[in-house]
């Protein structure tokens, strides 16, 4: 069941949701719409292999940057970058998520892979996103990704513990360590 604005209401007021800052802006009718965080990671163009067992210096493979509050960057054209929410989320062991971009974003061209956040994930996420056929400038502070809420028939007896939970800003893969992108 996808849960409404009434449902999310419900559970950040029981303490169940958690969502930090929360606005009265995120909460839409069926899911959250989250605000773009000032740190992003563009994949550098490189011939050096990036081995999960011996991944080396991240710096290698990402050249990670911090907008600043306010600030804005450009996603240039059939690039990759990692992004992140402004918003902290903390999801109960019944709730999962399903990202997708919000249409006005979605409409410019710029792509995000298919992603769920699990049941009992608290971070702020991570993301993953595709340059245009042009060049798309975005603001920090904007909204720009639709987390659609679904509730589960039954509570995960396993819920989301893993090495990026509790994560805030951009988190490079769980391969280089706790490291978070140094700007």
């Amino acid at each position: 069941m996808i849960l409404s604005d009434r449902d999310i209401e419900t559970l950040i007021r029981a303490g169940e949701l958690g969502i930090e800052p929360l606005d009265d802006e995120v909460i839409r009718e069926n899911g959250l719409d989250l605000r773009l965080g000032s740190t992003y990671c563009e994949f550098r163009s490189t011939g050096t292999v990036l081995d999960p067992r011996s991944p080396g210096d991240p710096g290698e493979f990402y050249d990670c940057r911090d907008a600043g509050e306010g600030g804005s960057f450009i996603i240039a054209p059939h690039r990759h970058y990692l992004l992140h929410t402004a918003e902290y989320i903390r999801l109960p062991p019944y709730v999962a998520g399903l990202v997708n971009l919000r249409s006005t974003w979605a409409r410019t061209g710029i792509y995000i892979p298919s992603t769920v956040v699990d049941a009992g994930f608290e971070g702020q996420l991570t993301i993953e996103v595709i340059g245009s056929e042009f060049p798309v400038k975005l603001y920090v502070g904007d909204r720009f990704l639709h987390l659609v809420l679904v509730k589960m028939e039954t509570p995960s007896t396993r819920p989301y513990s893993g090495r990026y939970r509790g994560q805030k800003g951009v988190r490079l893969p769980q391969f280089f360590g706790e490291m978070q992108a140094k700007t």
